[in-house]
């Protein structure tokens, strides 16, 4: 088995070749014939396998890339970017298709704006100065809602939400009025009843 993974480490190195053709490639190498005791499905396995390994490895390159590319936010578009981008390898050999990096780039934008939104979440979740009165604080005066705000700036989990300011102070009114219906939030000890120790 492992002689038949260097073979293909050796001689599969692009991952839109075909089972057929590459098996054709293999059968000249002498080492093909150290690989006589797997089954032909067993070799065909391990070959998706390989070309899946290849495909993974071209994509962490390409997320490298983009990650790398700091002019990079959570509303640039591919148009945009594929002018910072497009001379390096690792663009280059992610695809020759510039529908397939869209793509790629798509989903990538899709999962860092996932992550950000929850990262968000969390940071109002850790943040003291919100509570269920903030509804009625921020009904009487707008202030306090500035004063969120000005705690809320100090870290990078709503900074990096610059791009998109309107979802960023709806998810924060959302999370505001979900305390406010809440209401007083129940004591530690009765919201875990299971640790109380019965005798």
């Amino acid at each position: 088995m492992e002689h038949f993974k260097a073979l293909l480490t050796d001689m599969v190195r692009t991952h839109d070749a075909s089972w057929r053709d590459t098996k054709r490639l293999l059968r000249k190498d002498h080492r093909w014939e150290m690989a006589t005791l797997l089954e032909s499905e067993e070799k065909e396995k391990l070959f998706k396998d390989h070309i899946d390994g290849l495909v993974r490895k071209k994509k962490e390159k390409f997320h490298e890339l983009l990650d790398e590319t700091t002019e990079i936010k959570l509303t640039s578009t591919w148009k945009e970017v594929k002018k910072l981008i497009k001379e390096d390898a690792r663009c280059q050999k992610f695809s020759s298709s510039d529908r397939k990096k869209e793509r790629e780039f798509n989903e990538y934008i899709r999962d860092k704006v996932v992550a950000a939104k929850a990262d968000f979440r969390e940071l109002l979740k850790e943040t003291r100065l919100i509570t269920y009165k903030s509804r009625k604080m921020i009904d009487e005066s707008e202030q306090h809602l500035h004063d969120v705000e000005k705690v809320l700036q100090n870290d990078k989990r709503y900074l990096i939400l610059d791009c998109i300011p309107e979802e960023r102070l709806k998810m924060l009114m959302a999370y505001i009025d979900d305390l406010d219906r809440k209401g007083i939030p129940p004591p530690p000890t009765a919201s875990e009843p299971s640790r109380r120790v019965t005798k």
